[in-house]
């Protein structure tokens, strides 16, 4: 392979974390998760989290398993940037597994340089987080053009009432990594951005640990809008007479001491855990991505 077009395997590294946690989880995370102003600066530690689950728990009981299909495309791009066009589709899985929840994110992205070097690049990236919000597994596969670039797989545990937890990879090789105290997993981060919008509070940081590679858990740093209606509540009826807030987030690695993200996102996020529309800015290039069809999910019934 190129190694110009290797070196470019960092700036879309993050797409894979949504949530959505990722997230989004992460990252779409992950999350799949905020048109409101961005926090600038490093965020504040999260040692001082009571518990790993929000407070309420009528946002866990609000939540509609579901299964939706992004576009994703370039939005915008610095005259500065080597990414000239980005296309592709995410597929997010949000499933209730009875003790646990469940996600499933695939992305099928394609990013064109201006030198005209193209870069294809699926994900597959799996997770079962325990309903206390104490127990995670994760599995992280991608590739780029067709060749295995990363292949993660573990499990990471915390303990009660806020305490530290560590995380035990088996890919790519064998290693514990120590996670701080007050660290959540991506899916009791998005319940508790949802709890927070409920109780009217704006803003909030936390330490996230999501398993999309061996490099640790991250600040994440979360603004939160005024709520309103969905924008294209007239697509599904799960976006209808749902309550919706603006989120944005900025990624900082706990290892890094720079007051600058390593990237952000922003999206519309609703009461039931779907999420509307996102963006996610690299500094010098923005990708969209916009709801194309959203399914729902059966209730575990447990």
């Amino acid at each position: 392979m190129d190694p110009a077009l290797s070196n470019r395997r960092t700036a879309p590294r993050s797409a894979g974390r949504l949530f959505l946690g990722k997230l989004l989880g992460a990252a779409m995370g992950a999350a799949l998760g905020v048109a409101a102003t961005l926090v600038a600066g490093a965020p504040a530690l999260a040692a001082t989290l009571p518990s790993a689950l929000p407070s309420s728990s009528e946002v866990a009981a609000a939540i509609q398993p579901h299964r939706a299909i992004y576009t994703m495309s370039l939005l915008s791009a610095r005259n500065s940037s080597k990414v000239s066009d980005v296309r592709g589709r995410m597929m997010f899985e949000w499933a209730d597994a009875c003790d646990g929840w469940t996600t499933e994110q695939r992305f099928q992205l394609r990013f064109v340089y201006s030198e005209g070097d193209e870069m294809a690049m699926n994900t597959n990236y799996t997770t079962w987080e325990a309903k206390d919000g104490l127990r995670y597994r994760f599995n992280v596969r991608k590739t780029i053009n067709g060749e295995v670039d990363d292949d993660v797989r573990g499990e990471a545990n915390l303990t009660p009432n806020g305490g530290v937890g560590t995380a035990q990879f088996s890919k790519p090789e064998p290693q514990e990594i120590d996670l701080p105290a007050g660290a959540m997993f991506p899916t009791a981060h998005t319940l508790a951005i949802l709890d927070h919008a409920r109780r009217g509070e704006h803003f909030f940081s936390r330490t996230i640990f999501d398993g999309a590679d061996a490099e640790g858990a991250t600040e994440v740093s979360t603004v939160i809008g005024q709520p309103g209606p969905a924008k294209d509540a007239a697509k599904d009826a799960l976006l209808r007479d749902a309550q919706t807030w603006p989120v944005r987030m900025a990624f900082f690695p706990t290892h890094s001491d720079s007051a600058q993200p390593e990237y952000e996102m922003s999206l519309r996020l609703l009461q039931n855990g779907i999420a509307e529309s996102m963006q996610i800015d690299y500094g010098d290039f923005i990708v969209n991505a916009i709801l194309e069809k959203i399914e729902a999910l059966p209730r575990s019934g447990c």
